[in-house]
């Protein structure tokens, strides 16, 4: 290429980046899109991506459930395999693609026969298993040789790491250069101004695990990440409702609940416990796991309505650990710094100035349809409100949690969240998860507290 065209080419990459900031309504996340196909030095990556099954199905029969459950994390473990023979160079395009299908037919099949012996539609899911390739950018290359010193590799294998999974510098925006883009609804009449906490520590336990019971209950490693845990003691893919209400717990009011998100990782090339583990080192996951410095479980009131009690043993999901690939519909953690929380961002990690440190925030679900504490897709149960905050019709308002969690990061040291391998450690597949396991007596209370405008714990 002639000298003209590599400038006019630094220039495309150069207006490709430019940052412009949607916001959202009701939360208020802004939306940073860049150049989606190649990193700021002009590299680019593939991953996998393929329809999202679990998404599709929003009924499945109580006898069939256990089945399609194992099936789709089957589906998981599938995609996972192919992106890191994807990823080492194992194998290529077109016969990668191919065999994944292969795989995915049966399994999905296996999914829609069990529906159907069921009596019931299994939503044209047959028609999901062809996967596609799509271009991400490189990741950046000093995290690349810090994801290589963190497995002992050198030389040209450092340099193939650098093709693989973020996160890429594109990823990460100074925060200082968001425009603030918080709203909150107005406080109607009948508000519930209150607020219940529970004081649950920040993991000082060690509660990790790879497990998802929620999407995929009985299966070891379901997440492909790890996960850290306050609250209940015991939670992990094997848990029931009974296992549950049996554990001991961390938090200081009794509550049972599990309450779990992806950690954090520095990505400094250090060897963590997990390194050579699944939903670690095995699924890409490296580096430093960060201890929150802080760990906020506060859950709120309806700014139109009076709160009804959750029920024991609701499952809520926030966030979708599959948004690169998903689209940003369902993605819903925010990104922020201390000092600039009325800036949040859902699809970059944000760059804090010193003395700030980095919060995530999971806003979950603040409705739910009176009756169910989980559904297929662990996702129609559940509704967030409108941006004047009032509920759909059918739903009635409960207490909103909202988990804040702050970590101390040095202002440009590379980190990422823990991510299924083909999600690439992008920031907007961050989620947070939630089984309520309070007694009756105490989410009596905190509906009381709520209702009444007080803030107990």
């Amino acid at each position: 290429m002639s000298k003209k065209g590599h400038k006019r080419s630094r220039l495309s990459n150069k207006v490709l980046g430019v940052i412009s900031a949607l916001v959202l309504g009701g939360g208020g996340v802004a939306v940073v899109a860049g150049n989606a196909s190649a990193g700021q030095d002009g590299r680019a990556v593939q991953t996998i991506d393929c329809p999202d099954v679990g998404e599709k199905l929003t009924a499945v029969p109580d006898q069939a459930k256990s089945k399609v459950d194992a099936n789709l994390a089957k589906l998981d473990d599938q995609v996972a395999d192919a992106y890191k023979k994807l990823a080492a160079g194992q194998a290529k395009g077109n016969a990668l693609l191919g065999d994944l299908k292969q795989q995915r037919d049966q399994t999905i099949k296996g999914i829609s026969d069990e529906i159907g012996r069921a009596g019931q539609s299994d939503a044209g899911i047959k028609a999901l298993s062809a996967c596609t390739m799509k271009d991400a950018p490189a990741a950046d290359a000093a995290d690349a040789k810090a994801d290589a010193a963190s497995k002992g590799e050198q030389g040209a294998v450092a340099q193939a790491a650098a093709q693989k999974g973020g996160p890429a510098k594109n990823d990460f925006v100074n925060i200082t250069k968001i425009k603030p883009n918080v709203k909150n609804p107005a406080q109607a009449g009948n508000a519930s101004k209150g607020s219940f906490t529970s004081q649950c520590g920040r993991n000082e336990n060690g509660h990790f695990n790879p497990d998802n019971v929620i999407v995929a209950p009985g299966v070891s490693n379901g997440a492909h990440h790890m996960h850290d845990y306050v609250g209940n003691l015991t939670a992990d893919a094997f848990s029931t409702n009974n296992s549950l209400a049996a554990s001991g717990t961390t938090c200081s009011n009794g509550d049972q609940s599990t309450y779990y998100w992806p950690v954090l990782r520095l990505r400094d090339g250090k060897v963590e416990k997990d390194a050579k583990a699944p939903g670690g080192g095995q699924d890409g996951n490296v580096g430093t796991i960060l201890k929150p410095k802080q760990v906020s479980l506060t859950f709120k009131g309806s700014p139109t309505d009076k709160v009804t009690a959750m029920p024991r043993f609701m499952r809520v999901i926030t966030g979708d650990a599959k948004a690169f690939t998903n689209g940003n519909a369902n993605a819903n953690a925010s990104w922020s710094c201390t000092g600039f929380e009325n800036r949040q961002l859902k699809d970059k990690y944000p760059v804090c100035p010193k003395g700030s440190d980095v919060v995530r925030t999971f806003n979950f679900q603040s409705c739910f349809d009176g009756k169910n504490v989980d559904s297929a897709n662990h996702r129609t149960h559940v509704a967030f409100a409108d941006k004047n905050g009032k509920c759909p019709n059918g739903f009635k308002a409960m207490p909103q949690l909202v988990m804040r969690l702050t970590y101390g990061v040095a202002p440009g040291a590379r980190f990422a969240v823990d991510s299924f391998p083909e999600q690439l450690h992008k920031p907007a597949t961050d989620h947070g998860d939630f089984i309520n396991v309070m007694s009756t007596g105490l989410m009596n209370k905190a509906v009381t507290c709520i209702n009444n405008g007080q803030n107990c714990r």
